[in-house]
């Protein structure tokens, strides 16, 4: 059985939401706190023993390799000025990863959350792998443990594909797709469908799809024949649907932690507040701020 070792980062799109920003670098760069959140989505992984990473990013721009890349004459300036401690959390990664790739997508490629995975295709071969949204991501109390829940699951049960799920309330589901679960005794928490952004009295349930995928390579012939959708869009809540049909699909549930989405500017906004309050020299600061202001 192989393990689950390899993770792709999706981070291809334009960022529109975010413009005029992202005209200079992608939006996956925008800052969280001090680090990108990109950075945070990396460290996810390691913690979680997924040591070789491929990041799918837009063609022709280099600004993520460039963040993720050392920098000598960076690093003789802030050992002379005894900072090197700003540096820290991008060393563990260097030490940490076995490999780091990044990978232009394919301008033939049709745009949509499911191109990244045919881009990566070379590096991820035939094995089992972990599939992330770039602006997605997981407060947890030990980073990690929510994507080790999903690989245990996939080495486990061996089902075609696992998603990241969590309940939210019904004012939120539209903005989300939604999980149709079937019952199964020999498999927990198995999906039938994912079925995108329906009104709440028309929802399967109100346990909402985010971007965290265990993947197996099923996928590939799924995706190389499958139609676009809407807006000649290539979606993976689509190829999705084609494993559940004769395939095992597990969506279980996050618990313990929390899925914010940072793919628009208000939710960025909310993100980095969450990630403030909890931060233990900027939290009472910013609690002060904000009973202070608000």
């Amino acid at each position: 059985m192989a393990r689950v070792k390899k993770g792709v980062i999706a981070a291809a799109g334009r960022g529109t939401r975010f413009l005029p920003v992202t005209k200079a670098y992608p939006k996956e760069l925008v800052p969280i706190l001090e680090k990108p959140n990109i950075q945070y989505l990396v460290e996810e992984l390691l913690a979680a023993g997924v040591d070789e990473i491929a990041i799918v990013h837009r063609h022709a721009d280099p600004a993520l390799k460039r963040y993720f890349t050392p920098d000598k004459e960076l690093e003789k300036f802030l050992k002379e000025n005894s900072k090197e401690a700003f540096l820290e959390s991008l060393k563990r990664i260097w030490q940490k990863a076995k490999a780091l790739r990044f990978i232009p997508q394919p301008q033939h490629l049709p745009y949509g959350n499911a191109s990244p995975v045919l881009a990566a295709k070379n590096f991820l071969k035939d094995d089992p792998f972990v599939f992330m949204f770039g602006d997605d991501l997981l407060i947890e109390k030990k980073t990690g443990q929510y994507l080790k829940k999903l690989i245990s699951y996939y080495e486990k049960y061996q089902p075609a594909i696992i998603l990241g799920a969590q309940e939210v309330s019904r004012e939120e589901i539209s903005r989300y797709a939604s999980i149709k679960y079937q019952d199964d005794p020999h498999y927990p928490y198995r999906a039938s469908a994912v079925l995108e952004k329906l009104p709440a009295e028309k929802a399967p349930s109100l346990v909402a799809q985010f971007g965290r995928f265990v993947v197996s390579p099923e996928i590939f012939p799924v995706l190389a024949t499958q139609e676009l959708s809407r807006d000649n869009e290539l979606w993976f809540a689509d190829a999705v649907n084609t494993l559940a049909k004769t395939k095992v699909a597990l969506a279980v549930p996050l618990t313990d932690a929390t899925w914010m989405t940072t793919g628009d500017p208000l939710r960025w906004l909310e993100t980095n507040l969450v990630v403030g309050l909890s931060h233990p020299q900027i939290g009472p600061e910013l609690k002060k701020f904000l009973r202070k202001n608000l």
